[in-house]
C-alpha cells in the first residue's frame, strides 16, 4: 500500500502548520525539513539502567534513558554530592500524569535514599543525624578509636554546624526530597539537588495539600 509523504513524515518542530497569534491560518511555503525534526519523548521510568544512544544531526549523540535508578544529587548547604537511589516521583508542577506514571523529567520532585548523606555527615562532623525520638542513644565507642587530631578537627567543624529541622526529620524517615536538574531523555543521567530551606517548605506544603485532596 502506498502512503503519501505527509502520512510517513515524523514529528516536526516547525511553526508552518500553526495558526498566527491573531487566529489566522498560515500558508505553508515549504515541506518539512530535517533540521525541524523532532522525536518521541523518552518518558524515562525508574528501574535498572537502560540507555539508548541516538545518532543526531552532525554526527552528535544523545543518550536516551529508558530506565534509571541512581543519580548524583548535591547537598548545597554542605557542598557535598553523593550517588543515591531514586525511590519515587512525588510531584511535578507541569503534569500530574507524570507523577502517576513515575516518569523522570527535568524539574520533577523525587524521593531519594538518605543513607549516603547520613554516612557522609557522620564521617564529616562525627554526629549521627536522623535519630528517631524513642531510639536509645548508641554508645560512643568510636571516640576512643579516633586520634586527638581527628577529634580536634571534628570539634572545630561542629562549632559552625547547623542542620535544618525539616531535613533532620527526613533523615529519620530515610528519604530525602530532591529536584531533578538534568534531562534524562537527552543526557542519559538523572542528577539534581537535595531540597532545603524555603524550597523544601514549599514542596512539603504542596504535598500535604495534595494528600488532603485525596
Amino acid at each position: 500500500v502506498f502512503l503519501p509523504t505527509a502520512c510517513t513524515m515524523g514529528i516536526g518542530r516547525d511553526k508552518e502548520h500553526k495558526r498566527r497569534a491573531t487566529g489566522g491560518k498560515r500558508i505553508a511555503i515549504r515541506k518539512k525539513r530535517k533540521y525541524n525534526m523532532g522525536r518521541p519523548a523518552a518518558m524515562t521510568k525508574i528501574g535498572e539502567k537502560r540507555v539508548h544512544a541516538v545518532r543526531c544531526r552532525g554526527g552528535n549523540l544523545k543518550y536516551r534513558a529508558m530506565r534509571l535508578d541512581t543519580g548524583n544529587f548535591s547537598w548545597g548547604s554542605e557542598v557535598s554530592t553523593s550517588r543515591a537511589r531514586v525511590l519515587d516521583v512525588v510531584y511535578n508542577a507541569s503534569n500530574n500524569e507524570l507523577v502517576r506514571t513515575k516518569t523522570l523529567v527535568k524539574g520533577a520532585i523525587i524521593l531519594i535514599d538518605a543513607s549516603p548523606y547520613k554516612t557522609w555527615y557522620q564521617n564529616h562532623y562525627g554526629v549521627e543525624i536522623g535519630k528517631k525520638k524513642n531510639a536509645k542513644a548508641s554508645k560512643e565507642t568510636d571516640e576512643a578509636k579516633k586520634s586527638h587530631h581527628v577529634l580536634r578537627k571534628l570539634k572545630n567543624r561542629q562549632a559552625t554546624r547547623t542542620l535544618d529541622q525539616r531535613l533532620d526529620d527526613q533523615f529519620a524517615g530515610g528519604r530525602l526530597l530532591a529536584c531533578i536538574t538534568s534531562r534524562p531523555g537527552q543526557t542519559g543521567r538523572v542528577d539534581g539537588y537535595v531540597l532545603e530551606g524555603k524550597e523544601l517548605e514549599f514542596y512539603q506544603k504542596q504535598l500535604q495539600h495534595k494528600k488532603k485532596k485525596h
